[in-house]
């Protein structure tokens, strides 16, 4: 997985803190989580607030 398959992200992480309101997570821990998915190989630098947010959005939705 890569910063931009924001939707397979957001899957993984409902499945893997399904106990965690993704609306109270923080961007930094967001991104440690991220980065710490089986399958998830990509450029900690390449990430900014814009993908963090839309993956966080995901979550969100991925629970609705």
């Amino acid at each position: 997985m890569k910063w931009t398959d924001i939707y397979d992200i957001a899957i993984e992480l409902s499945e893997k803190h399904e106990d965690v309101n993704p609306v109270t997570v923080r961007f930094t821990d967001l991104k440690k989580w991220v980065e710490e998915l089986d399958g998830f190989d990509d450029d900690p630098e390449r990430c900014g607030e814009k993908i963090l947010e839309a993956i966080q959005q995901a979550w969100i939705e991925e629970l609705e």
